[in-house]
């Protein structure tokens, strides 16, 4: 399996948790990693560490790559000027040229899954990126409709209705129709990407007390609770509006399969103080594998040998199953279909019946 990853910001830590994730051989016999960005980047910031060993060969493109070796292909060939810990033009520049054409190899199929280290939004913004997260240009860019950014560790997933947005912009996005496509994608997602038959869901509130029945704000009484009964329709099990504070500090989360919220601090908030350095940030609903590691660029520990390469690792490792999870969701099913031009199925169980027609 070829995985994709991005060098990210290269002011920031990304370089540093890709060379400390890749300095164990070990890993290169689960996968086959491509790494987007530059050779000289990399071996700047290779000469900063302390015992690393980071060998590595330079491919055009992800046909030639290598199983059992670290591949990399060089998005630009200029200089660079390098500034460790400080956003620039040049840094959002480079993070999206190795992001714009790991994009492309992804959607031609070239590489299995991509993984994303860290950009900075502010250079990000500085090079007229256009997007306010890697999820958005996903979303653009692959052709969803719908994407849901999601959190996620061994124990505890949450996605979000609304992404990076100001908060003062929350509340008007937040739609009857935007939380039931989301509930949808959450719950198609846990199945086929997380091998859950059955999920389960909670779904948080906006308001303090999830509105305290209409007394604080009304956006559960009239927005919220309507997602939620509709998406129960539908055979999707999922429960709420829930107060967030109560939710997680009774512990009421270890109860269901994820958990979806309505923005970007009241989900992040909780999932980073439970899991931070073995989470993950995934975008499901597309029909491709992104993940990346649940922290930012670390400018203020940039150069100093300081950053844990866990997040990525796992990010790494998240996107090989994920992958597999879902090659299996579709082959479970294509072996079912074989099966079903055999038997006999009732209609209404999903059975056989009869094993072969006579």
């Amino acid at each position: 399996m070829k995985i994709g990853i991005t060098i990210g910001e290269i002011n920031g830590i990304g370089p540093e948790i890709i060379l400390k994730a890749l300095s164990n051989n070990t890993l290169t016999k689960s996968f086959t990693p491509v790494i987007y960005g530059s050779s000289k980047v990399l071996s700047y910031y290779k000469n900063t560490l302390e015992e690393i060993k980071f060998n590595y060969q330079q491919v055009s493109d992800p046909s030639k790559a290598q199983y059992g070796k670290i591949n990399i292909i060089n998005c630009w060939e200029e200089e660079v000027a390098i500034t460790p810990g400080k956003a620039s033009a040049a840094g959002g520049k480079y993070a999206f040229l190795a992001l714009e054409r790991a994009v492309k190899d992804l959607k031609e199929n070239l590489i299995d899954a991509l993984v994303t280290a860290p950009i900075n939004k502010e250079s990000m913004k500085m090079a007229n990126f256009g997007f306010p997260g890697h999820t958005e240009y996903l979303e653009s860019t692959i052709g969803s409709v719908t994407s849901l950014m999601m959190m996620v560790s061994e124990d505890l997933k949450v996605g979000l209705v609304t992404n990076h947005l100001p908060l003062h912009e929350v509340s008007k996005n937040i739609t009857k129709e935007q939380i039931l496509k989301k509930i949808n994608v959450l719950n198609e997602s846990l199945i086929k990407d997380f091998d859950k038959e059955k999920p389960t869901i909670a779904v948080l509130g906006l308001n303090p007390h999830a509105g305290d029945n209409g007394a604080i704000g009304e956006e559960e009484e009239k927005i919220i609770k309507p997602a939620i009964l509709e998406a129960k329709k539908s055979g999707i099990m999922v429960f709420g509006p829930y107060s967030s504070d109560g939710f997680f500090g009774s512990g009421q989360f270890k109860k269901v399969d994820a958990i979806l919220a309505m923005y970007h601090d009241q989900g992040l908030i909780p999932f980073k103080a439970l899991t931070f350095g073995s989470g993950v940030n995934f975008t499901a609903g597309l029909n491709v594998v992104r993940t990346s590691p649940d922290h930012g660029t670390g400018f203020d520990i940039v150069g100093k040998d300081l950053a844990s390469p866990d997040s990525m690792r796992t990010a790494i490792f998240s996107a090989i199953e994920i992958s597999r999870n879902r090659k299996q969701y579709v082959d479970d099913r294509k072996n079912r279909l074989k099966k079903r031009e055999k038997g006999v199925y009732s209609e209404d169980e999903d059975e056989v019946i009869v094993e072969e027609k006579e």
